[in-house]
């Protein structure tokens, strides 16, 4: 039988309902710009896991906020305040305390090193060698000869490093496996490779 609900508008409701939708989301809107923009340029970087999380909460806090007349700009605004103070408290922990992100940001892993597909890296992160082929071409690089390592990085991106570019390198100092093959670099911890 059609409708399948009976006494509820299909298509609309009243002119008041998108009326308090435009107002209240422009509000939403205003809100999180005003908190991203006031937060600065770590709340908008590639994400990792915590910055997932913060961000799909945050869309559903406002996608909450515009469809639901229950819910006031007060207590969206609230939650996004929240979550957007939360993100900024832990960059500032993790950028102070540097070993403490392993809470929020996986370590790097090395995936190709000396021109040579790291298999059992490869199998540990799911990634296939097709990307990293991908990844390498993508650099510029025609040869796995020609590249030195291939990092698979905490936001998912793969870095590539030509043997020509390589230098001393420090830039590697915090990849698991590599450490013993660079200097160490001032200020940055030096990953524990299990070797004590």
């Amino acid at each position: 039988m059609w409708p399948p609900t009976r006494g509820v508008p299909m298509w609309l409701t009243g002119w008041s309902d998108l009326y308090a939708v435009v107002v209240v989301g422009l509000a939403c809107y205003l809100t999180v710009v005003v908190l991203l923009r006031a937060t600065g340029k770590r709340t908008l970087t590639k994400l990792n896991a915590f910055d997932f999380v913060v961000t799909v909460s945050i869309g559903s806090l406002l996608a909450t906020g515009v469809l639901d007349p229950a819910t006031s700009w007060a207590a969206v605004a609230t939650g996004i305040l929240l979550l957007v103070v939360a993100q900024w408290v832990m960059a500032k922990v993790t950028s102070t305390w540097p070993r403490s992100r392993w809470f929020v940001t996986a370590e790097p892993t090395l995936v190709l090193r000396d021109g040579k597909l790291l298999q059992d890296a490869l199998r540990r992160s799911r990634v296939a060698p097709s990307e990293v082929l991908q990844a390498v071409r993508t650099s510029g690089s025609g040869s796995l000869a020609s590249v030195a390592a291939v990092t698979l990085e905490p936001d998912g991106s793969l870095s590539v490093i030509p043997k020509d570019s390589l230098g001393d390198g420090s830039a590697l100092a915090d990849v698991p496996g590599v450490s013993d093959k660079v200097p160490d670099v001032a200020g940055l911890p030096q990953p524990d490779d299990g070797h004590a």
